[in-house]
């Protein structure tokens, strides 16, 4: 490689260089001013158009390269602070592009998943909430902002990652209200290499019939029971909670002690809800997942 300059450094020195530049560069062009052979300065662009970061456009015989629109270099782990408040103003304008040009462009330029989640889409989530219940958006629009956000979590699932057959994960929601804090955890887990299955939102499976439909689940997705199997509810209310924790644990003492429930929701002083986590934070959740699989081994 050309001056030996890694990836990333040819990533943010073409945006540099792109960057304002309506008439657009020509391979030739690009590869001069970073000083990197044209051959493999080729490669690199197929591989950037590829990836969203760049837009071709061919004249005659010369093909002209663009930064995609919303195009944007960070510095991490300083600049996580910069990207909560730029996501949540491309969510609430609606400029969908936008906000998934900047996840992008924080991947691109070495945010990790688990920070992204957490200091950015949680936060999104709340805010979006807020502002309905503020009465600021109507339910229509809130629809609008979730499915962008949930659109937003596919950029992170749709990295390759290998995972680790030791270390399972069902995830669910008991709400509606829940399902998008639910997807982001699945992200999280899944850049973490946990084999996830995400059930989504559970509220129509709330029946007598759910421990039997359930313990089937289990038997297709750990089959071998190999390493550990860890069920992560989350909820909003004490009786979600509840009914799934009821329904979970007599199938967890017959499966023996690589099977956990922790359950990610507000707990009141008077519930007697059992689990082996039981926290607001999915914070709390992920460290003690990562805990349970390092003990494992």
């Amino acid at each position: 490689m050309g001056k030996g300059y890694s990836t990333e450094e040819i990533r943010q020195k073409i945006i540099s260089i792109l960057d304002d530049d309506v008439s657009g560069m020509s391979g030739i062009e690009i590869s001069e001013k970073i000083g990197i052979n044209r051959i493999t300065m080729s490669k690199y662009l197929k591989v950037f158009a590829a990836e969203g970061l760049l837009r071709q456009k061919n004249i005659g015989n010369v093909t002209l390269w663009f930064l995609e629109p919303g195009q944007e270099s960070f510095s991490f782990p300083d600049d996580y602070f910069k990207v909560a408040p730029k996501y949540i103003e491309h969510l609430v304008k609606g400029t969908e592009d936008q906000v998934y040009s900047l996840i992008r462009n924080c991947l691109h330029s070495g945010g990790t998943v688990n920070r992204l989640v957490l200091e950015v889409i949680f936060p999104s989530i709340e805010h979006v909430t807020k502002l309905y219940d503020d009465g600021k958006i109507g339910t229509s629009e809130q629809n609008l902002l979730i499915n962008t956000i949930s659109k937003s979590l596919q950029i992170f699932n749709q990295i390759q990652v290998v995972s680790d057959p030791k270390k399972n994960l069902i995830v669910m929601a008991s709400d509606a209200q829940s399902r998008l804090n639910s997807e982001a955890a699945s992200a999280v887990y899944h850049s973490d290499g946990w084999k996830v299955s995400h059930l989504g939102d559970m509220s129509s499976s709330i029946n007598v019939l759910f421990d039997l439909d359930f313990q089937k689940l289990i038997g297709k997705i750990w089959k071998q029971k190999s390493g550990i199997l860890i069920i992560v509810v989350f909820s909003k209310t004490d009786e979600g909670l509840s009914f799934f924790a009821d329904s979970i644990n007599p199938i967890i003492e017959k499966s023996g002690k690589n099977m956990k429930l922790a359950l990610c929701g507000k707990v009141s002083k008077k519930s007697k809800i059992h689990a082996d986590l039981i926290s607001e934070k999915i914070e709390d959740i992920l460290q003690w997942s990562q805990t349970i699989s390092q003990n494992l081994k």
